[in-house]
């Protein structure tokens, strides 16, 4: 344990205290002596925003149902946490017990952004834990990785011992049973993760080997033994129903991203957006009943004494039962003030029944994803809506009162062009023009119309994942364009980095090759990366010079289809050759039909089952 004392003094140094001292109300607190196996769920940014992450709950609160394990947690500290914490010698430590990390059996790392991976640098080496797994001894915790992320998970391959390939909640209490199994024995490390590899979504990357060609293409990747699988499946719950849902979530002491009960409808996406990691790497979408939604959502207002709650997934407005759902938790919650919220409702599913039960308790702003300026480009990314769709929807809501609208777009698409871009200026334009042409009387609060492009980032498991990155010049030509057309005071246009979105292009597609740049960048200071006022682009380019590597090479080179991309090892159910069809649809501004509507033969449904593929 850490000096309590020390801690306390520089706790009250710190710019938010309440980020490092846990004992927040539904945290769990065991009796270690009678806990057998001790797991530390790593969230590899702050406080707030790892409190903001449904998966933290669920794992949180399965892992403690099982009496001999304890999961507690830890996040990265901000910038005046660590200095104090080095100056004083005080290591990386859980919340729960003020354990230092380097005390447990397991270190779970969730990779939910590639640029939080100097974090994960900075927290091992903050926990007095080697960086890289060959220096770590039999003594060390076993450090591991999932989430979306880990499904290109070359460029920590020497950071990770090894990595989860899809859902988690199966998959890591079959690893820790292992685990009691293997304790028993008194066997070494190297046991552990020969036997760990046998479990299905289980990579362990020391047992491969990558060659290279001369164009620093991949050659091959094969296992070491014949005993390693070749192909990696990634693991998923077939029945929502049937799996663990946390009946309570911890409340923190202070603000969070997101303050709120959260309700996950349904896992998955059927509506086949050719940009989209998750829409493919989810499938088959699986939804929760009706009647185990609604006893959830009683059980966590209670325990937790949030007034709002967030019905969630990838495309919340596709729950079948989603009005049905949305009348019975108003009815439900009409005397206690507990507002809803639908923090990803497409333009195609946008329900005014829904809209209006919502605003009867609560009413905030409005948010679209239309992703592209012009329907042509709409149709290459498969998003399947059309201009008629925002006009109505944003009429609707102007029409029951709504002001406020944002509209998020994307910058640097497969094919765009000038008018394109252009065309981001004309709906935020158009959209204005709706609540003008609304009678006076109808033309409630002041409009507020916010646009803002990100910049696309090629992913793997997508169609575009052989598209070329724009370069980072090319987005600002975008962005400037859009700046300079955009005159209106009642449109706000922001954008993002394009510095940042370049470098997650990099890690997002890169080999083992890219871990040096990693570790460079990590140790010419950088940490925090996804932060503005702390991302250093520079430093990371002559991290890149010092690892001898070419950031083009993995941003804004277009790849073959017959090129063994790093992540191809990994089976998603949906097979590459559909991945190569929809990107040649895209080309020819060829839409796909949702598949809910009839099989598009993705794969998934030959080898993975469950909801709308049963």
């Amino acid at each position: 344990m850490i000096s309590m004392e020390i801690l306390d003094d520089i706790l009250l140094k710190v710019e938010k205290p309440a980020r490092y001292i846990g004992n927040e109300q539904n945290s769990i607190v065991k009796d270690l002596n009678k806990v057998d196996t001790r797991f530390a769920f790593a969230f590899p940014d702050i406080y707030e925003i790892g409190m903001s992450h449904l998966g933290l709950h669920i794992l949180y609160n399965l892992l403690n149902k099982e009496n001999d394990i304890y999961c507690e947690r830890v996040f990265a500290p901000w910038i005046d946490m660590e200095d104090l914490m080095r100056k004083n010698n005080i290591p990386l430590y859980s919340l729960e017990t003020k354990t230092p990390l380097y005390e447990f059996d397991f270190i779970g790392f969730t990779l939910q952004y590639e640029m939080s991976y100097t974090n994960i640098l900075n927290m091992l080496d903050l926990a007095n834990i080697p960086v890289l797994s060959k220096n770590r001894k039999e003594h060390h915790p076993f450090i591991i990785a999932g989430g979306p992320c880990a499904y290109n998970p070359e460029p920590l391959w020497d950071i990770i011992d090894f990595f989860v390939i899809g859902e988690g909640e199966k998959s890591t209490l079959e690893i820790l049973k292992l685990y009691r199994e293997w304790k028993k024995e008194n066997k070494n490390k190297e046991d552990f993760l020969d036997r760990v590899s046998k479990l299905e979504g289980i990579y362990v990357p020391s047992l491969y080997d990558v060659s290279y060609k001369t164009d620093n293409t991949i050659e091959y990747m094969e296992p070491k033994k014949e005993t390693y699988p070749k192909k990696i499946k990634k693991v998923i719950i077939k029945d929502l129903d049937d799996i663990y849902y946390p009946e309570k979530m911890i409340v923190p002491y202070i603000e969070t991203v997101h303050d709120r009960v959260v309700l996950e409808v349904f896992r998955g996406c059927t509506k086949g957006c050719r940009f989209c990691q998750a829409g493919m790497i989810y499938r088959p979408v699986r939804e929760r009943s009706f009647n185990n939604l609604v006893e959830l959502a009683k059980k966590l207002v209670e325990v937790t004494g949030y007034d709002e709650i967030s019905i969630s997934s990838l495309s919340t407005g596709d729950y079948s039962q989603l009005d049905r759902l949305v009348k019975t938790l108003m009815e439900e919650f009409k005397d206690k003030n507990v507002a809803l919220s639908l923090p990803s409702l497409r333009l195609d599913t946008f329900s005014l029944e829904v809209i209006e039960e919502i605003q009867k308790i609560r009413k905030s702003g409005l948010t679209f994803a239309p992703e592209a300026g012009s329907q042509r480009l709409r149709d290459v990314i498969n998003k399947g809506i059309n201009e008629d769709d925002l006009i109505r929807s944003v009429k609707d809501a102007f029409g029951l009162g709504w002001s406020t609208v944002k509209l998020y777009f994307m910058i640097g698409l497969p094919t765009e062009n000038k008018d394109d871009v252009m065309g981001i200026k004309d709906l935020a334009y158009k959209v204005k023009d709706v609540f003008f042409n609304l009678p006076k009387e109808k033309q409630k609060g002041n409009l507020k119309i916010t646009a803002s492009s990100s910049c696309f980032v090629p992913k793997p498991f997508t169609p575009f994942q052989w598209f070329g990155q724009n370069s980072v010049e090319e987005f600002y030509e975008k962005i400037h364009m859009l700046k300079n057309n955009i005159k209106d005071r009642k449109i706000t246009y922001n954008y993002h980095d394009p510095k940042l979105s370049y470098l997650e292009a990099v890690i997002a597609r890169g080999d083992r090759r890219i871990s040096k740049a990693v570790y460079k960048a990590w140790e010419n200071g950088c940490r925090f990366d996804g932060w503005a006022e702390l991302f250093d682009y520079d430093k990371w380019i002559e991290s890149f010079k010092q690892a001898d590597i070419d950031p083009e090479f993995y941003a804004v080179r277009q790849r073959d289809y017959d090129e063994i991309l790093p992540w191809d090892f990994i089976d998603v159910g949906v097979t590459k050759e559909y991945l190569i069809k929809e990107n040649e649809k895209a080309m020819n501004e060829e839409l796909t039909k949702d598949c809910r509507l009839g099989c598009t033969n993705c794969g998934i449904s030959t080898t993975f089952t469950g909801g709308v593929c049963k």
